[in-house]
């Protein structure tokens, strides 16, 4: 046969078989053709009966990818998540626009039909383990829930071996001990992998994590985020990371969307949004951004310096150890810690949870009693066997608590909350009381508005500027502030260090601060020690310690700290 002969052929027996398949081209076109989006988010609303609280937002989550949604507190972030996994919570809640999962549109299905995505396809990693997790069920009876859903996994045996590989695959040791707890049993850490494990445990190809490390200490939320990463690269799940933490954005996103007030400011790959930001407020956004910005309080200091030289020391503890007992153990909380705070200045104890820091905090407080040490204020002991001694010293030590909301009497009105303690001491007549009220809250800036509602209706900073003025009204000369600003997002928690490094400045107030963020610490301490499992691993200016820490484990805390160098590392 020659050549044109059996070129014809060929030709002949193709078109014979693409007549007896005549799908064959199309099926090899669909092979060859991009798989969906995990997730695809387009024109987005929510609507609570008639406020629309999220405006048209579109994004997409790939295979293996990580998108951040971020924004300071009431941006629309948590909203969307929930809406997207149908949890919204109430049936006056309006979603309208497309949510495709897996090129599936779902916004038109049916509760029962939607069901079988959630956890399967969908996993969630809600903000708070402590109160997600059922307080009176143990860890193995809600693991055994989550393992229910893996299908075939019928049996008791094949269940508890799913959840005990879970527990193994998130990094928790001895999971049979971890089974047998109840929550309140174990750390925030602990709490968090676990609710992880529950997560991943039905297989799902899509991860929602919601503030899933707002509450850990920076050396735990590195554990926790490196998990997710662990995670995504091995499995290829996507991840829809909701937080408020820029820096956390920076470093684990690969694209992120900025929200303000549920409209999309920005979006696209992180290097690019962090590196040469478009909105005015992504760039306030990383302003406010502690480990972005070390200096952003050296001016009001430098100021105070000017006003109030430092003196000599107005807070001193001297080798004090605290050591709590139980039948079976003893935990050391403290181990002969010592330091120093010159009249006007501020020192902070950092360190893990567990450390110590609080421990030492409400010791100075009066509130625990050591077994040996010694602690004073000015010239004065803090000795809680003499009760009329302490009370005498309370009225220039006041504490900021970490949590205002459960700090604040929700029955009072703010103005009351703040009056309260002058009533307590009988300062002055009902004239002079509410005088040092108005001067509290203006020294907090919390407008007059607020002042007659209650605790309840403000939102978080507004609840913590409450809880500073409260602490204020005696006009103490120190403050031990217990995580002030652990729970804010970015840009709250500026404002109200802000509004601290100014009472310093105009009032030369000495300040114990207790944190677990060493970004905010280089920000706002002239000195600190680093505390872990209750001894003093090193002390000394903020400027000496983080240009050349002398530990391993100081250098790893400033590890944590995700900073300019970070942004886009994930992508």
């Amino acid at each position: 046969m020659n050549s044109t002969a059996a070129s014809t052929a060929d030709a002949s027996t193709a078109d014979a078989s693409a007549a007896e398949a005549p799908d064959a081209t199309a099926a090899t076109a669909d092979t060859a053709a991009p798989a969906p989006p995990l997730l695809q988010v387009e024109d987005l609303r929510v609507a609570y009966g008639p406020a629309e609280v999220v405006h048209g937002v579109s994004f997409a989550v790939g295979a293996g990818r990580a998108l951040a949604l971020i924004g300071e507190s009431g941006s629309g972030k948590s909203t969307i998540a929930r809406a997207v996994l149908r949890l919204l919570g109430t049936r006056r809640a309006r979603v309208d626009g497309s949510i495709r999962i897996e090129g599936r549109e779902v916004t038109g299905l049916r509760e029962r039909e939607f069901l079988p995505l959630r956890g399967r396809v969908l996993g969630f990693v809600p903000q708070d383990p402590g109160s997600s997790l059922n307080p009176v069920r143990t860890i193995r009876a809600q693991a055994l829930e989550a393992a229910a859903l893996v299908p075939g996994a019928r049996r008791g045996t094949e269940r508890e071996a799913l959840v005990h590989a879970a527990l193994e695959r998130v990094g928790l040791p001895e999971p049979g001990r971890i089974l047998d707890s109840f929550p309140h049993q174990l750390s925030g850490g602990q709490l968090q992998r676990v609710l992880i494990a529950l997560a991943i445990l039905p297989g799902p190809r899509l991860l929602i994590a919601d503030e899933p490390t707002s509450a850990l200490d920076v050396t735990v939320q590195k554990q926790i985020l490196d998990l997710l990463d662990e995670l995504r690269a091995e499995l290829g799940i996507g991840i829809l990371l909701i937080t408020h933490d820029l820096a956390l954005a920076a470093s684990r996103a690969d694209e992120v969307v900025v929200l303000q007030q549920g409209e999309v400011q920005e979006a696209g790959p992180t290097a690019t949004v962090f590196t040469v930001p478009r909105a005015e407020y992504t760039r306030a956004l990383q302003a406010d951004v502690p480990g972005l910005n070390p200096d952003r309080f050296a001016p009001l200091r430098a100021e105070r310096d000017a006003r109030h030289p430092a003196g000599v020391a107005h807070v001193e503890a001297g080798r004090i150890s605290r050591t709590f007992r139980t039948r079976d153990r003893e935990v050391r909380a403290l181990a002969e810690v010592s330091f120093t705070i010159p009249r006007g200045r501020t020192h902070a104890l950092v360190g893990e949870s567990g450390s110590g820091k609080s421990t030492a905090a409400r010791a100075l407080l009066g509130l625990e009693t050591l077994d040996a040490g010694t602690l004073s204020v000015g010239s004065r002991p803090v000795d809680p066997a003499d009760p009329v001694g302490l009370r005498a010293l309370r009225r220039d030590l006041q504490l900021v608590h970490q949590n205002p909301f459960t700090s604040l009497d929700p029955r009072f009105t703010i103005e009351r909350i703040v009056r309260e303690p002058l009533e307590h001491y009988k300062v002055g007549d009902r004239a002079d009381r509410a005088e040092r009220t108005a001067w509290a809250l203006e020294a907090v800036r919390l407008p007059e508005a607020l002042r007659g509602r209650r605790p309840g209706a403000l939102s978080g900073g507004q609840r913590q500027r409450v809880a500073i003025a409260r602490a204020l009204a005696l006009r103490p000369e120190v403050l031990v502030l217990d995580e002030p600003t652990s729970a804010l997002d970015v840009t709250v928690q500026a404002s109200i260090l802000e509004v601290l490094a100014t009472l310093q400045r105009d009032l030369g107030l000495t300040y114990l601060f207790i944190s677990h963020d060493l970004g905010v610490v280089r920000q706002f301490a002239d000195t600190l020690t680093v505390l872990r499992r209750g001894e003093v691993v090193e002390s000394g200016t903020v400027e000496e310690i983080f240009a050349a820490p002398r530990e391993e484990y100081t250098r790893r805390l400033i590890a944590s700290i995700p900073a300019r160098q970070d942004v886009g590392a994930s992508a």
